[in-house]
């Protein structure tokens, strides 16, 4: 379970992170914070490229981030955008928080006003494919 405290400081992160996003073409301003297991936070914005496909999302540049410290477990993440529609991290996103997180991982959507809604790993990408499908999977952990 995580805290109050520790979801408004993943909520500044990612705030934080936005307001540094390069986003253009589409407008469209996203951050996230990832927390890890050891209660460090690193967050990231999304850089959009005027070749479409070639940009990158929050969410990957909070974990490329936290994995250029070092870390590999995802306890939790935050992703904060504008709109009415609740801006849950894309498949590709989800398969990225995957890789270093378990099922049960929290998954937190924000709004610049605060927290809009929470979900775990495993309700928004159900029955997913990860390290320990991969042979010899627990010599990497």
């Amino acid at each position: 379970m995580i805290d109050e405290t520790t979801v408004t400081a993943l909520f500044e992160a990612a705030l934080a992170a936005r307001a540094h996003a390069y986003a253009p073409y589409s407008g469209f301003a996203v951050g996230a914070a990832v927390l890890t297991q050891d209660g460090a936070v690193h967050a990231g914005c999304n850089v959009e490229n005027a070749a479409y496909p070639v940009g990158a999302c929050a969410e990957a540049g909070a974990i490329s981030a936290m994995a250029a410290s070092g870390a590999r477990k995802i306890a939790a993440v935050l992703v904060v955008a504008d709109g009415e529609a609740l801006c849950t991290p894309c498949g590709a996103c989800r398969q990225r928080i995957r890789e270093f997180a378990a099922p049960e991982a929290l998954v937190i959507v924000a709004g610049p006003e605060g927290v809009r809604a929470r979900f775990t790993l495993g309700a928004l990408l159900p029955e997913s494919f990860g390290p320990a499908n991969l042979p010899d999977a627990a010599a990497r952990d």
